[in-house]
């Protein structure tokens, strides 16, 4: 094992889209665990949109990260020394380990893996952070039923795609919004969305009323700015949107852009609500099961975007704001051995 561990800490508050040197690159010695407490060989870094916000200084559903502390960021690691009783040598955990290529823990937060039942990036995945927010987000909050008509933008990303396929499975209508003609035939040939829109190259609020005759009955937002202008506009009575998060707003220099079409909530009787995973982690396990059997009936599938090397991290973390990943992306840090 090498001696050092080399990891980003926070250099600076980013304006606008990030650049390498808002994070500082060093390397420490790799640590001994005291008692109590555990080594993890990280060896995938999960790659979130959250992360850019979690950056900013101001209130938030967690605190903001601090100049020079490590990046936070959820991974997934092996077990390489342990002197706390609930975890062993050989344990393949995932937690919020950050950005280095090691990790001491004491446990708390930790959440141990199975490699035999899913692939280990599978974990960060449809069966960890995004799969669990869809899952909640669309049948908690959404509340679809069967016979819905259910609209998500993002819809090639790692939480869309787990909406809409989760969406079909409970019997819904399902359109997707993408980028870019490759994308939206992905969602629709091989995920079995209806239909997909291509907000590249269509006009989103006329192809919504298109595809969605009767109105959206939920809309599950991952975009924010003028993709959920176009949503308000076509709502059901008594629709739902689920305000998951706003990507096309997070590295923007202006003002949040909000909904100007808000009253439609009001005329359509209709609700906006936001969630949070994290509300849900008591039942992490209970919606684990479910979507695992979906996996293994066929029914769901889980896509990951893998980029290698931890130095690359600034970099790959900017495909998520150009829309340059389909699927969860993920930094892979090592080789499990």
């Amino acid at each position: 094992m090498t001696d050092l561990n080399h990891r980003f800490t926070l250099a600076a508050r980013p304006v606008g889209m990030p650049k390498r040197s808002d994070w500082n690159y060093a390397a420490l010695p790799v640590p001994d665990p005291a008692d109590g407490e555990l080594l993890i060989k990280i060896l995938y870094l999960s790659l979130d949109p959250a992360m850019r916000g979690w950056m900013n200084e101001g209130k938030s559903y967690v605190p903001a990260i601090k100049i020079g502390e490590i990046m936070r960021a959820l991974a997934l690691g092996r077990v390489l020394k342990s002197k706390n009783p609930a975890f062993a040598g050989g344990d393949y955990v995932y937690g919020a380990l950050g950005v280095q290529e090691f990790a001491v823990s004491d446990g708390k937060g930790l959440n141990k893996v199975d490699p035999k039942l899913a692939p280990l990036p599978v974990y960060l995945s449809t069966l960890g952070m995004p799969g669990m927010t869809a899952y909640f987000g669309l049948l908690e909050v959404g509340k679809a039923k069967a016979g819905d008509t259910v609209v998500v933008s993002g819809a090639a990303g790692a939480v869309g795609m787990a909406v809409g396929q989760i969406a079909k499975i409970k019997g819904c209508r399902v359109v997707g919004i993408a980028g870019g003609e490759k994308k939206c035939q992905y969602v629709v040939k091989e995920l079995g969305f209806d239909s997909a829109i291509d907000y590249k190259s269509e006009d989103v609020r006329k192809s919504l009323r298109t595809h969605c005759p009767n109105g959206i009955d939920v809309y599950f937002d991952n975009v924010g700015g003028d993709i959920l202008e176009a949503a308000l506009a076509n709502l059901a009575r008594g629709a739902r949107i689920v305000i998951c998060g706003a990507i096309s707003q997070y590295c923007s220099t202006e003002p949040v852009k909000g909904p100007s079409n808000y009253l439609s909530l009001l005329v359509n009787r209709a609700s906006m609500t936001g969630m949070v995973v994290f509300d849900y982690a008591d039942r992490y396990a209970v919606a684990g099961r479910e979507m695992g059997g979906w996996m293994a009936a066929g029914k769901l599938k889980s896509r990951e975007h893998i980029v290698e090397g931890l130095e690359t991290f600034p970099d790959a973390l900017l495909h998520l704001f150009k829309g340059e990943n389909t699927g969860k992306l993920i930094l892979k840090v090592a080789g499990d051995r």
